[in-house]
């Protein structure tokens, strides 16, 4: 069995189908937690769909019949997923990042998006009381709009799911729901803000962030889904 190493970088092309992703997850999770697998982060791109936590309400779903809605066991509520958004799976050991603090962990993913955001030329920034990444938007209600979501689960002391940043989506789609159950907040991406938006720049900046702030990664090829389909 492996001992500590380098975390795997896995990017996966085309559209991943979330069933086959979630299967992938648990599969990839219980190897790294019986020391099979190095940790891993799995760089994907989902078709649009509606994932619902066990929080999510039912009159946050505008537009039930709009996406597929899939039933989801991470924290959270109701989120989006498309075409344009870059999802990290990020099946890391939370007791060897943060001593299993979970909070910790959470803001130690949104630093890792905060810094691939200032190499990408936007200034981001957290809050405690709402998971998730911001940047300002002065022009907007309340003064902000959410560009990326992250959601967790945890099992055996390894996180499953993780984030979502918007590079280039279709924004309109977030109208199906009230994103992560904040009632009147704006969603935006990249590419509303005038920044690099192709996932080559974006991989590239979360790469470098990501290796600042976790250590050292390790490309791997290998699939750990079937051959996904097309954009």
């Amino acid at each position: 069995m492996p001992g500590p190493g380098p975390i795997r970088v896995l990017h996966s092309t085309g559209l991943v189908d979330y069933p086959e992703a979630v299967a992938a997850m648990d599969r990839e999770a219980a190897a790294i937690a019986d020391g099979g697998h190095h940790e891993l982060l799995w760089f994907l791109e989902h078709p649009s769909l509606l994932t619902r936590a066990a929080r999510g309400r039912d009159e946050h779903l505008l537009d039930p019949d709009r996406f597929p809605v899939y039933a989801t066991d991470r924290g959270g509520e109701i989120t989006y997923h498309g075409p344009g958004q870059r999802i990290v799976y990020t099946l890391l050991d939370v007791r060897r990042l943060t001593g299993g603090d979970v909070r910790s962990f959470v803001r130690l993913l949104e630093t890792c998006v905060i810094g691939a955001l200032d190499r990408l030329g936007v200034t981001a920034f957290s809050d405690p009381a709402r998971p998730g990444v911001w940047v300002a938007r002065p022009d907007l209600p309340r003064g902000e709009a959410k560009i990326g979501a992250i959601g967790l689960k945890l099992r055996r002391g390894i996180s499953l799911h993780g984030i979502s940043l918007n590079a280039s989506p279709d924004l309109s789609h977030f109208a199906s729901i009230v994103a992560c159950g904040l009632e009147g907040s704006a969603v935006t991406s990249l590419a509303a803000l005038g920044a690099p938006a192709d996932f080559e720049s974006v991989d590239k900046a979360l790469v470098a962030s990501f290796t600042e702030h976790l250590g050292p990664l390790e490309p791997v090829t290998a699939p750990i889904v079937e051959t996904p389909r097309p954009r």
